[in-house]
């Protein structure tokens, strides 16, 4: 062969067109969608999957890819950090996703590393060019010849033991110290950590008088333990036809077991008046509703929510004319007193991070500095709205002590008449209380369910 044809050859193989692996494509679209405009994993993926056309196959590839390495970037990033020239923020965004997708088959899957390299860098001049697709291909290359990368930093004194968990586990330190705050044992701290990175199999809950366990369990699944109306999916949740049909809902286990519970506090009184304050994005209103619809349908259920797209949420789930639209702090405006009432509280939501891969990148110890004095003033609007004898559920998709223990003492501290009603009362699982007597406290790692929060209050009768 002449030496043009040849160059004509490696110019061609050089510069052929890219084509990325489908799965590769949806999951650095989700990076993009969350990391850069804010959207929720939980609900951009299923949008991206919809409109991919991939097989059942590429589509869990594609949800084990995006969600694990939203998880994982801090780990992830901290092997970037090691190999760059420059200050990290100054890496285009899209080059740093990109790394976080590759080191993630690295380091997480089970890709061999040529093949993880290989299809990053086919990814990468697909989505940003040649030029940035060679510097993809040279820090992956860089990371993956230095096999003690992450042992060398562990055993160096640069890190403090803090610093190490936090990239190994890619927790932020201040969510690790808030766990240890509560357990006081950083072996289940560990175990805590581990359990929030892996991926969880959907928990369907079927809305009583519109579907049933059983025949959820027709399409597959196991029921889960302590619900009454909950299962474990072995199916993506739309293959079941009552999902479909919003005749049943994906609720985790945390969550149904506190709409559960606050329901069994009833007395079957046909004047009994339910509120659920804060009720988007409506699962646990929409439990609530419908175990009231056919066990106690003559009681009345109210779903407040102030946010306009969460009411429209609420209200796929619960009858629109169930819904209202009020700021909770502002008691006045609901115009009427309640029996009972859920305040199911804005949280920093760390007792969720293995289902919202993003969230624990989103929080900071600041948002604390809202949300403890929202959370005060839901509860105070709460106390002036519930009718004496009435009862009052504060839940939390949070263990952090700010928002839970913290909270319950300053209840008792500053409404007398409020008497805290044990939850084991109610049929809550005795494993599950908190360190408050009374009190529910789910923990991830011990009870295979978001670490949901939750205390009942009763107002004393005058």
């Amino acid at each position: 062969m002449e030496l043009g044809s040849k160059l004509e050859v490696v110019l061609n193989s050089a510069f052929k067109k890219p084509k990325p692996s489908g799965s590769r494509v949806v999951a650095f679209e989700l990076l993009t969608e969350v990391n850069r405009n804010g959207a929720f994993a939980n609900i951009k993926l299923p949008e991206l999957l919809e409109k991919s056309g991939l097989e059942q196959r590429d589509r869990a590839f594609a949800t084990e890819l995006g969600y694990g390495a939203l998880r994982m970037q801090g780990k992830h990033d901290f092997a970037i950090r090691s190999k760059i020239d420059r200050p990290f923020e100054e890496l285009d965004s899209k080059i740093v996703d990109l790394l976080r997708l590759g080191l993630h088959q690295i380091y997480e899957m089970r890709v061999p590393n040529h093949a993880a390299v290989g299809e990053t860098v086919e990814l990468a001049r697909f989505v940003a060019g040649e030029s940035k697709g060679s510097y993809v291909n040279a820090l992956l290359r860089s990371i993956t010849s230095d096999s003690d990368l992450y042992e060398r930093a562990f055993a160096g004194p640069n890190l403090t033991d803090l610093e190490k968990m936090s990239i190994q586990y890619s927790h932020p330190e201040w969510i690790i110290s808030a766990y240890f705050d509560q357990l006081k044992d950083w072996e289940e701290v560990k175990a805590l950590l581990a359990i929030n990175n892996l991926p969880v199999a959907p928990h369907l809950v079927a809305w009583p008088g519109k579907s049933t366990v059983e025949e959820l369990q027709e399409t597959g699944g196991e029921i889960l333990p302590w619900s009454r109306f909950g299962l474990i999916s072995d199916h993506q949740p739309m293959e079941y036809s009552a999902i479909v049909d919003r005749r049943a809902g994906v609720q985790d286990l945390g969550s149904q077991l506190i709409a559960q519970v606050f329901y069994d506090t009833h007395d079957y009184s046909p004047s009994e008046s339910w509120l659920d304050m804060c009720a988007g994005p409506g699962g646990k209103a929409a439990l609530l509703f419908n175990l009231l619809e056919t066990q106690n349908h003559e009681s009345t259920f109210l779903a407040n929510e102030p946010t306009p797209h969460r009411a429209d949420l609420v209200a796929r789930v619960v009858p629109r004319a169930k819904v209202i639209s009020h700021d909770g702090r502002d008691s006045q405006s609901f115009g009427r007193t309640f029996d009972r009432i859920l305040v199911d509280a804005p949280c920093t939501g760390l007792g969720a991070l293995r289902r919202r891969p993003e969230a624990r990148w989103r929080r900071s110890m600041n948002d604390l500095k809202e949300l403890v004095p929202l959370q005060r003033d839901l509860i105070d609007s709460a106390y002036r709205l519930l009718n004496p004898g009435g009862l009052l559920a504060y839940a939390t998709c949070s263990p952090h002590i700010a928002e839970t223990i913290a909270q319950v003492l300053d209840v008792q501290y500053r409404h007398k008449d409020l008497e805290l009603i044990p939850a084991t009362k109610f049929g809550s699982p005795a494993q599950c209380e908190g360190k408050i007597p009374g009190t529910v406290q789910m923990w991830t790692h011990r009870d295979g369910t978001d670490a949901m929060f939750m205390a009942i209050f009763q107002k004393r009768e005058v």
